[in-house]
Order: structure tokens, then C-alpha cells, then sequence
């Protein structure tokens, strides 16, 4: 399952909902996609009834990265770091709460640029959306991203 997080009104921060078009309007197979919006806890239930096998979530985040870059980022991270989100819960609690039902998680996080209202999504961003596309139709071999350091 591909989900994703994210606001289509906040510059940057359409990361996630880019990518879930994407991937409806040109499906994978052996991929779900669920777009968590600006709300995502919103769809655990979901993926508690699904149960994936694996999920990859993809959000935007302010990393302290260069803009457009795409790191794996593990609950400790967010929690060490402080990562920004535009969510209204943590995405800690959403990323522990997946794990009850998941035990192959991805978070890829996109460094963002600038997550304003009505702030255009910035090139730099859309080209790694279209890198994470091409990774799920590739198979899904997300070690190819870098670890948060």
C-alpha cells in the first residue's frame, strides 16, 4: 500500500497527494494507493482492516535537507528531530499505530521548500515525487533512499 499525507493547498506539502494521483491515474500492480490528505489518522482504520504486508508512507518534512530531497525516516527520527508536519496529530502516533498492522513500513519524507497557503509546489519537490512514482513501478526498492544521518 502506498499512503500518503499531505495538503494540495500548501505549496510543498501536496508531496504525498501528487504522488497518490499519480499512482491512481496510472496504477501499479500489487499497489494499493490511499491519499491520507491533511488527516491521515483519519484512515487507519483502513489499513487496520487491510493489513498490508507493506506500506510506504510519503509525506512532506522539514528535514533541514536540501529541497527536493527524499530521506527514509524511521519513528525516532521524528521524534529526535522534531520534524516538521502539517498534520494534526503527530506522525509519530500514526507511524506506531501503523505498526500494530504493519510490519514493513516505509516513511519516505520530502524536504520541502515551503508548505504556505497557496504556495506553488516547488520543482525540486515534483521531480522527487515522480522519483518515488518510478521507484513503486520498479518494484518498490526503497533502500535506495538515504537514512536520516
Amino acid at each position: 500500500m502506498v499512503f500518503t499525507a499531505g495538503s494540495v493547498l500548501r505549496g510543498d506539502d501536496a508531496a504525498g497527494p501528487m504522488l497518490a494521483k499519480m499512482l491512481q491515474d496510472d496504477p501499479v500492480a500489487g499497489w494499493e494507493v490511499v491519499d491520507g490528505g491533511q488527516t491521515p489518522e483519519d484512515d487507519l482504520y483502513y489499513i487496520r482492516e487491510v493489513a498490508p504486508a507493506r506500506v510506504l508512507f510519503v509525506d512532506a518534512a522539514q528535514m533541514g535537507v536540501e529541497v527536493g530531497a527524499i530521506r527514509k525516516i524511521s519513528v525516532g527520527d521524528v521524534a529526535d528531530r522534531f520534524l516538521f508536519t502539517t498534520h494534526s496529530l503527530p506522525v509519530t502516533f500514526l507511524l506506531n499505530r501503523m505498526a500494530e498492522y504493519c510490519s514493513d513500513i516505509t516513511f519516505l519524507g520530502v524536504q520541502v521548500r515551503s508548505t504556505e497557503f497557496f504556495d506553488p509546489l516547488s520543482p525540486e519537490v515534483a521531480s522527487a515525487v515522480e522519483t518515488i512514482a518510478q521507484c513503486v513501478r520498479e518494484g518498490g526498492n526503497f533502500d535506495r533512499f538515504e537514512s536520516m544521518a
